[in-house]
């Protein structure tokens, strides 16, 4: 009826499909099958043409205006693939920018906590939760730096299980030697965004990260019970 139908697939020629064939499942049978019409039938006034009922089958749909687009979909913005890459290029910046301090950004984040935390020295457990680490890499973290003499541990005057965590005056310098590449790769990234945008930007960002953290503490409660 439609004599002879072209069909474009990616990545191969246009090749002509004959509806006339004898071979009724062999091209047109797999159609029949997945539309349930026989393509060998007049089609009623209105319908697909046979031109068009080849990409009717094969291709995908696409979102119509107005439609909701799922929050997973590529066509989206999606928070933990934005968060990921982010914290990767920042994190991976900032360790080659002061890989000849003999620092690392765990390191140097671990000495800015301690520097702006309690003066009388943090806790192990209290270091842990406000560097959003886990409770193995810290202990690893720090006695490593103990053995480097940037830090130093006392004795708990109240809990006898516990420690008290200080700097030491070579872990004061350590700090002030890196802070201003870090102070300077902040500025740097922010700088694609106009000043007047950058604490708003950063507020918005806190309440993110606050929300994941409630959302790891309910996870954990949840899986302890």
């Amino acid at each position: 009826m439609f004599g002879a139908v072209t069909r474009k697939t990616r990545g191969y020629c246009p090749q002509r499909v004959d509806t006339q064939s004898s071979d009724r499942d062999g091209v047109l049978g797999p159609l029949r099958r997945r539309t349930g019409v026989d393509w060998e039938r007049p089609l009623p006034k209105g319908t697909l043409s046979a031109t068009n009922a080849f990409a009717f089958v094969s291709s995908p749909a696409s979102p119509t205006p107005g439609s909701v687009i799922p929050l997973d979909s590529p066509q989206r913005r999606r928070l933990p693939p934005l968060l990921r890459r982010a914290w990767y290029s920042l994190n991976q910046t900032f360790r080659r920018r002061i890989a000849h301090t003999g620092v690392t950004p765990d390191q140097f984040t671990a000495l800015r906590t301690l520097l702006e935390g309690d003066t009388q020295g943090m806790t192990q457990r209290s270091l842990t939760e406000v560097m959003s680490s886990d409770p193995n890499t810290v202990a690893s973290l720090l006695e490593r730096m103990e053995e480097a003499g940037w830090i130093e541990r006392q004795a708990h005057e109240r809990d006898r299980r516990a420690y008290r965590i200080r700097l030491l005056p070579l872990g004061h310098d350590k700090y002030r030697q890196v802070r201003d590449v870090a102070v300077g790769l902040q500025s740097d990234v922010l700088a694609d965004l106009p000043e007047s945008e950058r604490e708003r930007f950063l507020e918005q960002l806190e309440v993110v990260a606050m929300a994941c953290r409630r959302a790891a503490e309910t996870s954990a409660k949840t899986t302890s019970r």
